[in-house]
C-alpha cells in the first residue's frame, strides 16, 4: 500500500468512525471491504487507540487474528488489554503458533502477568496451542528457537513418490510451507532424526516408483535451537532456502524457519540499527521510561559533546580567519553536512554488514581499503564542484583552493570513521549503531573545521 493509499485508508476509517457514532452501523464495515489485514493493521495503528478497538470489534475472527499479528506494538498491547479475553483467545488460536507466541512475547516485556493470562486463555481453548507456545516462549529472545514451527510436511525415506504425494494432501492445513518436505526417522526415544530433505519441485519431477531415499537431500544444512536469528537470516540468505530446519540440544528435528519470519527479522534489525545510527531505538522508546532511555542514549551523546567542544576550539583558534574572511563560514555548513551523510552511509553499510556476516573484524583491513577509495573518489568530486562554486564566488582562485581541499579532507575523515568507529565498537563490546551516528559526525567535524581554517590561514594573504 502507497503513502496515499494508507493516507485515503485512514481518512475513510475517520468518516466512517463519525458516520457511525451518528447511527450508520454500515459505513466502518463498507471502509473495511475488500481491504487486506496488512493494510488495515497500518491504518490501525495511526488512529487513536479506542477508535482502533472499534474498528477491530468489527472485524470477523479470521482476519482480526491477521491483522493483531500485523499490528504496532502499543497499539497491540491496548487491544489486548481491552478487547474480549476469549475472543483474543480464539484469534491466538488461529494464528501460527510462533506467530502467537511472538504476540505474547511483545505483552510479556510490557507485563508478564499478563502475558499469561493470555497464555491461559489459550490454554482453555487448545491446551495444545498453549504447550506449543510455552515451549516457543521458552527460546532465548532473537534465537532460532523463537521463531520456528513445527508445522510442516514429514516424509519417510521408504515412502514412494506416489505415497509422498498422499502425505503431502492429507498434510495439516495449517502447515506454512510446502516448498520443502522433511524426510524423518524416529529415534528410540521418540525424538525425530532429520536424515534429508526433498524440494516439492524435485518431488514432481520423479518418477512415481522411486522412493525418497533416492531423491531426497542427505544432511541437509540446519541450525540449533539457540542460533541468533540474525544468523538464520544469513544462511537463509545464502543458499536461497525457502526454509530452514531447526535441530534441538539432542539433534532431534524441532521445527522448520520459513522465508517470511525472516524477511520480518531483517526488516526489524534494519529500522532498528538506522534508528540507532540517528540516536534514536523506536523499541527502547516504547518498552522503557524516559528515564531509562535518557540514561541509554545520553553517554554517547556527551561523548559527542565533548568531541564537538574540540571543533568549537577549533574554529575560535582561528576566529581571526573568519573575521578577516567573512565568505568562509557560508561554506562550513555545506562541508559538515556532505561529510556529515558521507560518514552516516558508511556506518549504515558497516553496522548491517556486521549484521549479516558481510564484514568481520577479521577483515576489516578490506573493508577500511574500499571504503576509504570509495571517499576518496566522492570527496574529490565533491572538492572540485565545491571549490569551482567557491571561486565564482569570491572571485578567488585561493578561496576555492581552501574549499575544495576543506571538504576533501572532511570527506575522507567522515569516511574513514564512519568505517572504523562501528568495527571497534564491535571489538570492544558496545553496540556499533549506537556509537557510530554521533562519534563519525563529531570526529569529521573537528578534523574538518581543522584543516578548513588552517589552510585558509596559510593563504590568508589571497583571500582577501
Amino acid at each position: 500500500m502507497s503513502v496515499t493509499e494508507r493516507e485515503d485508508l485512514v481518512e475513510g476509517l475517520r468518516d466512517a468512525l463519525r458516520l457511525q457514532q451518528q447511527g450508520d452501523s454500515d459505513a466502518l464495515v463498507q471502509a473495511l471491504e475488500g481491504r487486506h489485514p496488512a493494510d488495515i493493521a497500518e491504518a490501525m495503528s495511526e488512529l487513536p487507540n479506542g477508535d482502533a478497538l472499534t474498528v477491530f470489534s468489527l472485524l470477523d475472527n479470521a482476519r482480526a487474528a491477521e491483522v493483531l499479528d500485523e499490528l504496532h506494538l502499543e497499539t497491540q498491547r491496548y487491544l489486548l488489554d481491552n478487547d474480549v479475553p476469549g475472543r483474543i483467545a480464539d484469534l491466538l488460536d488461529r494464528l501460527p503458533m510462533d506467530d502467537a507466541a511472538y504476540v505474547v512475547a511483545n505483552m510479556a516485556d510490557d507485563s508478564p502477568e499478563r502475558a499469561e493470562v493470555l497464555v491461559q486463555n489459550l490454554e482453555k481453548r487448545s491446551p495444545e496451542d498453549a504447550a506449543e507456545v510455552r515451549e516457543l516462549l521458552s527460546y532465548n529472545d532473537d534465537s532460532a528457537g523463537r521463531l520456528m514451527t513445527d508445522k510442516f510436511v514429514r516424509l519417510s525415506a521408504s515412502m514412494t513418490v506416489d505415497d509422498a504425494f498422499v502425505a503431502v494432501r492429507r498434510s495439516d492445513p495449517e502447515v506454512e510451507t510446502l516448498s520443502d518436505l522433511y524426510v524423518v526417522q524416529n529415534a528410540p526415544d521418540g525424538g525425530e532424526l532429520l536424515i534429508g530433505v526433498l524440494s516439492l519441485r524435485d518431488l514432481v519431477r520423479a518418477r512415481s516408483y522411486q522412493t525418497i531415499r533416492e531423491i531426497m537431500v542427505p544432511e541437509p544444512i540446519t541450525v540449533n535451537v539457540d542460533t541468533d536469528q540474525q544468523e538464520v537470516a544469513r544462511i537463509i540468505a545464502k543458499y536461497d532456502f525457502m526454509a530452514l530446519p531447526v535441530l534441538d540440544d539432542k539433534g532431534y528435528l524441532a521445527g522448520i524457519i520459513t522465508v517470511d519470519d525472516v524477511i520480518d527479522v531483517l526488516v526489524d534489525e534494519f529500522n532498528e540499527d538506522y534508528m540507532k545510527l540517528v540516536g534514536s531505538d523506536a523499541e527502547e522508546m516504547d518498552r522503557r521510561t524516559p528515564v531509562q532511555v535518557a540514561k541509554l542514549r545520553l553517554p554517547w551523546l556527551m561523548g559527542t559533546m565533548l568531541i564537538e567542544l574540540g571543533a568549537g576550539g577549533v574554529i575560535s583558534h582561528f576566529d581571526w580567519v573568519l573575521r578577516e574572511v567573512i565568505l568562509l563560514a557560508s561554506f562550513m555548513p555545506v562541508i559538515s553536512a556532505i561529510s556529515g551523510n558521507v560518514g552516516l552511509q558508511a556506518a549504515a553499510i558497516v553496522v548491517r554488514g556486521l549484521d549479516t556476516g558481510h564484514i568481520s573484524l577479521d577483515n576489516m583491513g578490506k573493508a577500511v581499503r574500499k571504503e576509504l577509495l570509495t571517499s576518496l573518489l566522492m570527496a574529490l568530486v565533491c572538492g572540485i564542484i565545491l571549490g569551482l562554486v567557491g571561486v565564482i564566488w569570491s572571485r578567488h582562485l585561493p578561496f576555492g583552493l581552501v574549499i575544495g581541499g576543506a571538504m576533501t579532507a572532511s570527506m575522507l575523515t567522515a569516511g574513514m570513521m564512519g568505517t572504523i568507529i562501528p568495527m571497534f565498537s564491535k571489538k570492544l563490546g558496545f553496540d556499533p549503531a549506537a556509537s557510530a551516528g554521533p562519534f563519525e559526525t563529531a570526529f569529521q567535524d573537528v578534523i574538518g573545521y581543522a584543516v578548513f581554517l588552517w589552510l585558509a590561514s596559510l593563504l590568508i594573504n589571497y583571500l582577501k
